[in-house]
């Protein structure tokens, strides 16, 4: 189990910042998490988890690692408003660092570096570089290979005609923000399925500030989707891309990046896995089913969305919400 230990930086300096960490049951990941955090050569001046009532040791654990622990209902867990909370309760700080708990800081510059880009204060936010964990098949890997580039890049607003839709491209599970600038742009847009990330950066980049992608610093973070599991997160990009679709068009649509990433991928796979390019077809078809249906979500019966949706339990938040 993880050791005791405060995290927490008690000196005062030039940026102060919080690292913010949503939870669930976090108990099987928090000894490799903690271990990570604890070796960085910038430690954080708050380390705020936000634990939707876990049911093992992670509250424990975490407190006992010098994080201040806030328990929420399960219920009341919501990818944007969540953080957006979060954010209020750190309102000391200059940037907040978000992570998720199954993203493991890969050494112990990866806070520093993150953070650098914050002296200017042009930039508004910034994320870092998402590495496959240790064991990743090769879609998995690919995942990272292309969303994740080994050049650091900055971009503006200006920058959409090069970059397109990818100019606010961000992560929910290693990014941060300048906590004036999220003031400033509206903060994490309430109510969204998922891609808040995305949807904040938007905010910021239109409210005149800069987006950092910060190649050096790094966490190992990724998953083994199943077939299924692909086609039911790519439904849920679809009804956020539906959520906040008057906001990305400033930026260009989406579909132009999806044609890109396929292409690069059966490219990769001709190279180091060509057995499994039938089966990225079909994943891909899979993939591109969902996000059309999830699109048009509203059309559909609510039954047959939490069947499609891989965030089951934001249509009961949503139905409560709309209730009052």
């Amino acid at each position: 189990m993880a050791g005791t230990g405060n995290i927490v930086r008690t000196q005062e300096r030039k940026l102060r910042f919080a690292v913010i960490v949503p939870i669930l049951n976090a108990e099987k990941e928090a000894e490799r998490f903690l271990t990570a955090l604890r070796q960085q050569t910038l430690a954080p001046d708050i380390f705020l988890v936000i634990d939707s009532s876990s049911t093992d040791r992670s509250v424990e654990i975490f407190t006992n690692a010098g994080a201040r622990v806030h328990v929420i209902a399960r219920s009341e867990f919501n990818h944007a408003d969540t953080r957006q909370m979060a954010v209020g309760m750190v309102a000391d700080v200059d940037v907040a660092v978000f992570l998720t708990q199954d993203a493991i800081l890969a050494n112990a510059d990866s806070l520093k570096f993150l953070m650098a880009p914050f002296e200017d204060p042009a930039i508004g936010t910034a994320y870092g570089r998402q590495l496959p964990r240790r064991g990743a098949d090769v879609f998995e890997s690919y995942v990272r290979l292309f969303n994740y580039p080994v050049h650091s890049e900055i971009r503006s607003f200006e920058d959409r005609k090069q970059y397109g839709f990818r100019t606010c491209f961000s992560s929910n599970s290693y990014a941060a923000y300048r906590v004036s600038a999220m003031n400033k742009a509206g903060g994490f847009p309430s109510g969204l399925i998922t891609g808040e990330d995305l949807s904040a950066s938007a905010n910021i980049l239109l409210g005149g500030w800069k987006l950092a992608y910060v190649a050096e610093a790094c966490v190992f973070h990724s998953h083994r989707y199943t077939a299924w599991e692909y086609f039911r997160r790519s439904f849920d990009t679809g009804v956020q891309h539906t959520q906040i679709r008057d906001q990305i068009k400033q930026f260009g649509g989406p579909e132009g990046m999806g044609v890109r990433y396929v292409l690069a991928e059966i490219g990769y796979l001709l190279r180091y896995a060509p057995l499994r390019i039938p089966e990225a077809v079909g994943r891909n078809i899979l993939r591109y089913i969902g996000y059309r249906l999830g699109r048009i979500y509203r059309s559909l019966p609510i039954f047959l969305v939490r069947k499609l949706s891989m965030h089951r339990g934001f249509w009961f938040y949503a139905r409560e919400a709309a209730k009052s």
